[in-house]
């Protein structure tokens, strides 16, 4: 569990430099990509420690394979946890954004680089300002996780 947590950090160290350094020097929509790519792997290791931690309690029997089945039973297992659903909304969010179509591309190599692409319908925006709430608020969802697990070990 704890190993998958120290993956997740690392992938966040990864996003915090594409935010704080590379989209300062080369703001272009394919930055922005990578750090949604970073930080779907990021849920995906935080989903597995979580998912193992309930094996170990046999809250369930296996771990499922898909990231959507992988969300999907978290909500399942925490459906009182509020943060928990919310992360797990935001990480479907988040891979829809990365997985849509033709992104269009608006203003790059400037301050308001913007990627805008159709989710669900609806049209999404992703620019400097939302991927760095997007990061903020993985980042506490990530020190919510790890205080809950070391709890749970010294138990």
């Amino acid at each position: 569990m704890i190993e998958s947590l120290n993956d997740a950090k690392e992938e966040m160290k990864r996003v915090d430099h594409l935010i704080y350094v590379s989209l300062k020097y080369t703001r272009t929509v394919d930055v922005l990509k990578n750090a949604l790519n970073r930080m779907i792997d990021a849920y995906d290791f935080i989903f597995e420690a979580l998912l193992r931690k309930a094996m170990e309690e046999e809250k369930i029997e296996e771990i499922p394979t898909t990231p959507i089945e992988r969300g999907n039973k978290i909500k399942d297992l925490y459906e009182e946890d509020q943060q928990i659903i919310d992360n797990v909304e935001l990480f479907f969010l988040i891979r829809k954004i990365w997985r849509a179509p033709n992104p269009e591309k608006e203003q790059e190599f400037r301050r308001h680089v913007t990627m805008r692409v159709m989710v669900d319908g609806r049209e999404e925006l992703v620019n400097i300002d939302i991927i760095t709430q997007y990061y903020h608020f993985q980042l506490e969802f990530i020190r919510r996780i790890e205080s809950l697990l070391n709890a749970e070990q010294e138990d």
